[in-house]
């Protein structure tokens, strides 16, 4: 990835969103990989006085935080679990369209293939291109598996824990998995937040058909081992689960409650195709943005035109934004970045920009144990979304390099 290099130190100027709020009149100053400074452009201390602004800064732009994105399988045509350059792509265009800290997410499979792209990823983590890994599945419901391959479902195993750990060991990042996804339904489930927890991997319930007292028991358990950020992950909540009902309120208003206390954070998928604007937004105003990780669940054909594409090995055909199973026509992940995201949610859910990127950013950062991201703010990375007034990509700085600008494609989420 081609990456520009900052002069030592550089102002940066513009509306900034900080974790506190949004700063119409704002400054940073960025000297090597770090932020140094992150407020008021009035309040930047004197020994930085004169620092130059980027000698093209100009118009009116909007500094966000790098986004972090805790669920991602692929995209450009690459996917995270296949060979190292076909992840190598994914990751450099994710990075390259503001998600400058993500967690290569691998879907269901063999305990060979989990186990080779464990290692693949694995090395990308010690390599600090990732940030971590994402095993979604096997241990998930047949019935709620969405995308996932059949084929390869199982109940718990915990041998399968112990091999990918000792991947990511050899690979030189002993704690590279983050978070798995599970169905609590499943043999073996009602253990299993205890030996995720032991093993630093933080447990994120879903793709279940659990009831809601199942679903409830399970969230408590791993709240009580949860490591990282100590609150447990419900993926991306909604989808690969039975709906809400009065009589049978199923996993939904477990995973509401618990999150509305605090114990527990919702992946949300905001990418106007997964759920609807005003389901988006009831989230938010019932657990608000402290308890939402915004995700994308992208799958390879994120960055790509309409066509057929792979995931986890099953084929999938992309039309119209929307990535579905050529056989069932399950919705097969997303094909939108984290910046679609962010914007969908704030122009067609009229999520707040600051609440939207809490959810995008801080929130992620703060759930998967990550230091030194998800805010602007002095001592972090110095991780900078640049964007204009309708949120659009200008510039992103990854550790205080600019990375190659992407081509933001025709058919990203509008309102």
């Amino acid at each position: 990835m081609a990456v520009v290099s900052l002069p030592q130190p550089t102002l940066l100027t513009g509306r900034c969103v900080t974790a506190s709020g949004v700063i119409d009149d704002g400054a940073l100053v960025i000297e090597g990989d770090r932020i140094r400074f992150a407020g008021k452009a009035s309040e930047v201390p004197s020994r930085w006085h004169g620092t130059p602004v980027p000698s093209d800064w100009a118009g009116r732009l909007t500094l966000l935080p790098g986004l972090v994105d805790a669920h991602c399988h692929g995209g450009a045509g690459g996917e995270f679990g296949a060979a190292a350059d076909s992840a190598e792509t994914a990751v450099r265009y994710h990075h390259a369209s503001g998600t400058t800290t993500l967690l290569g997410s691998l879907v269901s499979n063999t305990r060979d293939a989990l186990v080779s792209g464990v290692g693949t990823c694995a090395a990308m983590v010690a390599a600090g291109d990732l940030a971590g890994i994402h095993l979604e599945g096997p241990f998930l419901s047949m019935e709620r598996r969405g995308a996932q391959n059949p084929a390869v479902l199982t109940d718990v195993d915990p041998a399968l824990i112990e091999a990918v750990g000792l991947a990511a060991e050899s690979a030189g990042a002993p704690d590279a998995v983050a978070q798995m996804t599970y169905a609590p339904e499943r043999g073996g489930g009602a253990a299993l937040p205890a030996l995720l927890g032991a093993n630093g991997i933080l447990p994120a319930l879903g793709h279940t058909n659990s009831d809601a007292s199942t679903a409830w028991a399970s969230l408590r358990s791993a709240l009580e081992t949860a490591p990282r950020g100590g609150r447990p992950l419900v993926t991306h909540i909604f989808n690969g689960m039975p709906p809400l009902h009065q009589r049978t309120p199923g996993p939904v208003a477990a995973c509401l409650a618990q999150a509305a206390q605090g114990e527990a954070v919702l992946e949300v998928i905001g990418d106007g195709v997964h759920l609807a604007a005003e389901t988006v937004r009831m989230v938010f105003d019932i657990v608000g943005p402290q308890a939402i990780c915004l995700i994308t669940d992208a799958m390879a054909a994120s960055g790509m035109s309409d066509g057929t594409y792979t995931l986890g090995g099953q084929d999938v055909i992309v039309a119209d934004r929307t990535a579905r199973l050529i056989d069932g026509e399950s919705i097969a992940g997303g094909v939108a970045t984290m910046l679609d995201v962010l914007r969908w949610c704030v122009d067609a859910a009229g999520i707040t920009l600051l609440d939207a990127v809490t959810a995008a950013s801080l929130t992620p950062a703060r759930t998967l144990g990550l230091a030194g991201v998800g805010t602007l703010e002095a001592g972090n990375q110095a991780d900078v979304v640049v964007v204009d007034d309708a949120l659009r990509l200008q510039r992103v700085l990854r550790r205080g390099r600019w990375l190659a600008p992407t081509t933001e494609r025709a058919g990203s989420p509008t309102t």
